[in-house]
């Protein structure tokens, strides 16, 4: 049978200071932990996209595009997990993509129609939502210490 005896209260170690500064610095920038996930996912619909709502035969430029995009909008969301600290600051460069891809069927592309339209404005949407969202956050976080 295992000897389970009463431990100290760890308030009473020296080096709690320092654990505790460790430790919140470790745990620091991860408040936007939560938006690297659909960030991804809304990257890559947004990369499959053209070929989910059947528009890549009729409007290459802009698979071609969305493809590119989406790409993109899942390099950033890996760089969110990777490096919070250093990469949320580029969540304004998110809102510009997603502001990017509501106007991108009318410039990029050739007479979209409706579904063409529908999907990019969709997707930009929730780019923007997620990027003011993660600037949000992160400016808070930033406050806060």
């Amino acid at each position: 049978m295992a000897d389970v005896h009463h431990r100290p209260d760890l308030s009473s170690h020296p080096d709690v200071s320092e654990m505790r500064d460790r430790y919140a610095r470790v745990l620091g920038g991860r408040d936007v932990a939560l938006m690297d996930a659909p960030v991804f996912l809304i990257g890559l619909y947004c990369a499959i996209s053209p070929w989910v709502v059947h528009y890549s035969v009729n409007q290459p430029q802009l698979a071609t595009h969305n493809l590119i995009m989406g790409i993109a909008i899942g390099v950033l969301a890996v760089g969110f997990a990777v490096t919070p600290t250093r990469m949320y600051g580029l969540s304004w460069a998110m809102c510009a993509m997603g502001a990017w891809m509501i106007i991108a069927p009318w410039i990029v592309g050739s007479s979209p129609d409706v579904g063409v339209i529908l999907n990019n404005v969709i997707i930009g949407g929730l780019i923007v939502l997620l990027g003011l969202l993660c600037a949000g956050l992160s400016m808070k976080s930033s406050r806060a210490t």
